[in-house]
Formats: C-alpha cells, sequence, structure tokens
C-alpha cells in the first residue's frame, strides 16, 4: 500500500491544513490521558483510511502512537480510549444520513461513529480538526449531515500533462500521454479532498481531445481503475468526461445521433465494459453543444435527448450524467446588441424542465456569463423545477487573478448561496435548492473547478489553499461563515496565534472585493487579455465573437439588459428580483454596468460620479494590496520561512498587476470620458 507522504515533499506547504502540527497545552494533555487506545469496530478499506489517518493525526499533535485493537461487528466506529459509556443511540442512528458521524465524549473515552464507514472518516477528519484546533473533549461532541449527496471537484486536466486553466503546475495524474507511474501524491490529494468531505472527482478536462477520449477503452480503462482505487479508499467516486463524439471516434460509427439505434447500443456496451473495470464508477460529465464541442445540435436534436441516451446506458450500473450547461453563441456578431450570452442557459434549458432522467443533473454555473469576479446569480437557480441540478463554482483562479494574487472566493460564493430567487417563496435561497430543499431532487449538490496541480504547496499561491478547504467546507455545511472558515484553515494550516490568525484573516476576507476594485467595476466583467485571460486589456474582448462586450463609448458605459429597452435579461428572474435589477435606481450598484447602460455623470448613491467611482475605486485597490503587504511583513519570523517568502513574492507580483490594472483601466476611461479625476491624481 502507498503511504500517506511517500510523494516528493518540499516544505511545509505540501501538507496544507493536515500538517497536524504538535499541540501543547492543557487541553493536549486531556486528549494524551485519553488516546492511548483505539478500538476499530468494522473493517474495510476506507474503514483502514480512517484508522491510519487518526494514528497520524494523535502521533503528529499529540505524540501519541495508540494501540489498535480489532473487533468483528456490523457497527462503523472508532472508540478511542475506554469504550464503555459512550454508546449510540437509536436516535443518534436515526438522525445520521449515509454520509453523517457522530463525535461523542465522556470523561475517559471518545466514540467516532457513521452509519457507514465512509461518516467514520468525514468524522475522523473531524475529530482531528478539533483536536488541532484546541476544542476541549467536553466540548467535542456534534453530530454532522452533509447538506448535499453530490460534493464533487471537477479537474480540467489532459492527458499531456497540461491542465486549462491551471496556475499551479502540471496535472497530478498525466504526463507525456501517460499515467504517471507514481501514486504517491494522488493518495495525499485524496486524503485532502476526503478531510473537507468531497466525495466525486472528474479527473479529466471536460473538452476531451483525441487522447483523452480513449480514457473508456480498455487501452486506459485498468489504469483510470487504479486511479479510482485510490480515490475508493477515501470515500471519492471518479467521474469520466466523455466526448460525445465516441461512437465516430472509437466505435467507427458514422454519427453520434442520440436517436440513432446503432449509438445507443454502442453506449450501452461501452457502460457495460467501464463499469467491469470501476464497478463504482460515478458517471459521465458532458460538455456538449459549447464552444466547438460535439453534441446533440449537430443532429438535430436537443440536450435531454442527448443526456437520456447516456443515461439509459449508466442507469443499469448506478451511474449519473451530468450535463454541463454552459452552452451559447461563441460566434456572435458584436454589432448585433440583442443577442446576449447571459440569456444563452436559461433559454436552452428551461424549455426543456422536467424532461430528463432522474440519473441526469444539470450543473449551473454560479453566474450567466464565465466565473466573472462579479456576476448576478444565474436564473436557472430558481428557474429550473423539475430537474436535478448543481452548482459550478471555480476555485481556480482564471478571472480572480490566477492564483498570482491573492483572491480568497468564500465570500463571493457565500452571495451566491445565500441568495434568494423567490422561487418558491421566502426562503428559496441557492444554497437551499442545490440540496434539494426546495424541490425534489434525486441528485443534487456542488462541483468546482480545481485549482491544484504538481507545485510543491499544490496551489501555486499558499493562500489558494484556502480556496480549496472553503468549498469542500462549504459543501458540507453551506451555512458556515466566511469567517468560520478562513479562521479554521488558518489554525490548521500555520498556527492558533491570535496575531497570525487576525492579520491573515483580514488578508483574505478583503481580498476578493479588493481584487474587483482595481479589475472591472459595478459588474461588467471581461476587460482582459483574450485567451489567456491575465492582465488588464479594456477592449480585450470588445469586438470578438465571444459575446462578452461592455459597450463603452464617450457618453456611457454598460450593457442594457431591462425588459423595457435591452435585451431582457433582467426578466429572467422572479419577482421581486426582476423588478429589482430592471430599475437603476433599485439595481444593486455592483452589477449596475452588468444590468444597465450609464452616463458616466451619473450619480450613484455614494453622491460620486460613475466616472469618478472607477478613478478612486481603481486607486483604492492599489493601496489596500499594499496594506496586504505590509501586514504580511508584520508575520517575518512568525511564518517559516519558505511559506512567508511564498506568499510575499505573490503579493509583489499583485502590487505590480494592480498599479498596471489601474492604470490601463484609469487611462482608458480618461481618454474615452475626457472627465478628469476631481482629485488631481496621475492619469496617463
Amino acid at each position: 500500500m502507498i503511504k500517506p507522504g511517500d510523494a516528493q515533499k518540499q516544505g511545509r506547504a505540501y501538507d496544507c491544513w493536515l500538517a497536524y502540527r504538535p499541540l501543547e497545552n492543557a487541553v493536549a494533555d486531556q486528549y494524551r490521558t485519553i488516546c492511548k487506545k483505539v478500538a476499530v469496530a468494522g473493517q474495510s478499506a476506507i474503514m483502514e483510511s480512517a484508522v491510519d489517518e487518526l494514528k497520524r493525526g494523535l502521533k503528529g499533535i499529540l505524540g501519541v502512537e495508540p494501540e489498535v485493537l480489532y473487533a468483528k461487528s456490523d457497527t462503523r466506529a472508532l472508540f478511542i480510549g475506554s469504550e464503555s459509556g459512550v454508546e449510540l443511540t437509536a436516535d443518534d442512528m436515526h438522525a445520521l444520513g449515509d454520509e453523517g458521524f457522530i463525535l461523542k465524549t465522556c470523561k475517559d473515552a471518545i466514540l467516532i461513529a457513521g452509519k457507514t464507514d465512509r461518516g467514520v472518516l468525514y468524522g475522523t477528519f473531524a475529530f482531528l480538526r478539533c483536536l488541532q484546533v484546541g476544542i476541549k473533549p467536553e466540548d467535542l461532541s456534534r453530530m454532522e449531515n452533509p447538506a448535499a449527496g453530490i460534493r464533487m471537484i471537477n479537474h480540467w486536466d489532459n492527458l499531456d500533462g497540461s491542465i486549462e486553466r491551471g496556475y499551479a503546475g502540471n496535472s497530478i495524474f498525466f504526463r507525456d500521454n501517460q499515467f504517471i507511474a507514481d501514486k504517491s501524491r494522488v493518495r495525499d490529494y485524496a486524503r485532502l479532498l476526503s478531510s473537507v468531505g468531497i466525495n466525486g472527482i472528474s479527473i479529466n478536462n471536460v473538452n476531451v481531445h483525441a487522447r483523452e477520449t480513449r480514457l473508456i477503452t480498455r487501452e486506459l480503462l485498468p489504469e483510470v481503475a487504479e486511479l479510482a482505487g485510490i480515490f475508493r479508499n477515501y470515500g471519492i467516486s471518479v467521474y469520466l468526461s466523455v466526448n460525445y463524439s465516441s461512437p465516430i471516434e472509437l466505435g467507427g460509427l458514422s454519427t453520434a445521433d442520440p436517436l440513432d439505434k446503432a449509438v445507443q447500443d454502442w453506449w450501452c456496451k461501452k457502460a457495460a465494459e467501464i463499469y467491469e473495470y470501476i464497478p463504482d464508477l460515478g458517471g459521465f460529465l458532458v460538455k456538449a453543444d459549447s464552444e466547438f464541442r460535439p453534441g446533440p445540435f449537430t443532429y438535430g436534436r436537443t440536450h435531454d435527448q442527448g443526456a437520456n441516451m447516456l443515461a439509459k446506458a449508466l442507469e443499469p450500473f448506478g451511474g449519473i450524467v451530468i450535463w454541463r450547461c454552459f452552452v451559447y453563441n461563441c460566434r456572435q456578431d458584436w454589432r448585433d446588441t440583442k443577442t446576449d450570452r447571459a440569456n444563452a442557459a436559461y433559454d436552452h434549458f428551461m424549455p426543456l424542465d422536467g424532461k430528463f432522467m432522474d440519473n441526469v443533473v444539470l450543473q449551473i454555473k454560479n453566474g450567466p456569463m464565465d466565473f466573472q469576479v462579479r456576476e448576478p446569480v444565474s436564473p436557472l437557480f430558481g428557474g429550473l423545477t423539475k430537474t436535478n441540478q448543481i452548482l459550478e463554482l471555480q476555485i481556480t483562479q482564471e478571472y480572480t487573478g490566477q492564483q498570482k494574487h491573492v483572491c480568497f472566493l468564500i465570500p463571493q460564493w457565500k452571495e451566491v448561496l445565500d441568495f434568494e430567487t423567490w422561487s418558491n417563496g421566502p426562503g428559496s435561497t441557492v444554497k437551499k435548492l442545490v440540496c434539494g430543499k426546495v424541490y425534489p431532487q434525486k441528485h443534487c449538490g456542488f462541483a468546482a473547478v480545481s485549482n491544484i496541480g504538481d507545485n510543491a504547496n499544490w496551489t501555486g499561491h499558499v493562500l489558494a489553499q484556502a480556496n480549496l478547504y472553503g468549498y469542500g467546507r462549504l459543501t458540507w455545511n453551506p451555512d458556515l461563515s466566511s469567517e468560520a472558515i478562513a479562521e479554521e484553515w488558518i489554525r490548521l494550516t500555520f498556527s492558533n496565534d491570535p496575531e497570525i490568525i487576525g492579520t491573515i484573516s483580514d488578508i483574505l476576507l478583503k481580498s476578493w472585493l479588493t481584487y474587483e476594485k482595481y479589475t472591472s467595476p459595478l459588474g461588467i466583467g471581461w476587460m482582459i487579455n483574450p485567451n489567456h485571460h491575465y492582465g488588464p486589456n479594456v477592449d480585450g474582448y470588445e469586438y470578438s465573437p465571444w459575446g462578452t462586450y461592455h459597450r463603452a463609448d464617450w457618453r456611457a458605459i454598460g450593457v442594457d439588459r431591462t425588459v423595457a429597452r435591452g435585451t431582457g435579461f433582467a426578466g429572467r428572474y422572479h419577482k421581486p428580483n426582476a423588478d429589482m435589477y430592471e430599475d437603476m435606481d433599485k439595481c444593486p450598484e455592483e452589477l449596475l454596468l452588468f444590468f444597465h447602460r450609464v452616463a458616466y455623470r451619473h450619480r450613484l448613491k455614494s453622491g460620486k460620479t460613475l466616472i469618478q467611482h472607477i478613478y478612486d475605486t481603481h486607486f483604492e485597490g492599489v493601496e489596500e494590496v499594499e496594506q496586504f503587504r505590509e501586514k504580511w511583513l508584520s508575520l517575518e519570523g512568525k511564518i517559516d520561512r519558505e511559506r512567508f517568502e511564498s506568499v510575499l513574492e505573490r503579493l509583489d507580483i499583485q502590487l505590480k498587476d494592480a498599479r498596471e490594472w489601474r492604470d490601463v483601466v484609469n487611462s482608458y476611461f480618461y481618454r474615452k470620458s475626457g472627465i478628469p479625476d476631481e482629485k488631481g491624481r496621475t492619469i496617463y
């Protein structure tokens, strides 16, 4: 068996939040008294992972190497210390979900229990988390169930080792069109994901190219199965992104028409073959009819017909089809002011509500465009009422600094999750919708694009680890606050020192709004260099076919998306949201330019003109990055040299880039409008 930590390490950053630092205080002494023995009830590969993790954590935090005893039992539990006096009641078992756990303590014992071995594993990680942050044994007892059944990571990895929108090195799975032989780092990654409750992973890019298409063939399935085995030991199911044209490219058919009997038969046989190798495959992830990917549109068919054909093939094996809703015209004429990319997903999928099989799940991006620093919530959330759905987020910082800039995304995601859709009256928030609490759903939950690579610290920027950690914690419990997640991550990753917690929390919690200030104002988005999406270029996509326009001229900026005069997108929401977005005076100002075309001299609620707001926020953003750097410098000597210097280097890059953003954007609008800065600052 591969041992945790066997992968090539380069310093403390590799361990992320599972470093298990020594704890030296009275609380630690209490635990040392208890944690000398561990009794294991129930045996399996996942239970063995829980035991291994418990031993590793107790040794690292307490310096204790417990004696482990095994007993044959139908129960799934770890008893730490004395088994007597800590028992599960019938009410406990009734309240537990399949993946939930219970922690119970009494004077000399701790119980970690679940209905399943996955629950015990999650409970073990939760216990070690509580131990590391210093929670007393008497305050340990709790019961937790995950909010939703699907808690998934999407990798955009390619077999050549590259990662589309990857900012932390190359793939940990693939290199030179082969699977990497040493899979010890994969195991360490499985531990990281499992520790925050992730239970699904797609290992390859949704843009499935020729070599990746062959992942579902007997040539490569044995190696996929080996990866699946590693993740299985940590309660994580593997999914595969598949090429919709596989019957043509692999099967020699002349068509991939979902209504063609030969195509249907091919997929049924292919599914049976895949499940021979991976009996617990989660299913397929599909990007179809989007950005030049093949799909049912080629044959005059609809998305439900395409998805249901695959779902029928997977149904006998318990697999699901996750069908991405990122479908739009990427060959738009910029002169056309009526066609609006924001409308695309809604217009494609709303007419199909209720037509998908119950093992099809629609994966919907948080906003209607593409992971911008600010955009409204997709109106498909609250629009669809009869279809399984999951929320798609982007952990990798494609449009939010590419892991060179610190940008803690949890506050952004919290705004999405807490958004009131009014779909079924008050309380129809996005988090309740994607957790199946508003409309019945057989499958629901979360997916997010991974931000890891083979970089020594996994994420390029050490502070970007907080986004991966925070995503997992939110999918488990979307009611957690940004503040609580930030503090928890800092305590686990760095220290329980109040100064370190306070300083890093302050940087993290301000960073998203700071990034927004020096990049794109008031929801307009984009204004970036094409293709690689890094750095300021206000007109970078303005005359392109991608449908990402700001429409700035010498008088005004913004896209009119009202029903009365514009593209009608504001009307896709339920009242009162539709009325709010329709009215410029009621529209939230952070989204003003997304929904309205606004004159530069228009007065905002602050009393500032729009153009002055643009100038001021871009100067403020740079000043705040300067403050981040100063705050980080105050931690010198309190943070290990490796991570201290790594973050400082990234902050230096961020400061340089923020100044460029400020100068390019402010100069553009000064030259466009001819209106000077009221404060007389240098604008070129």
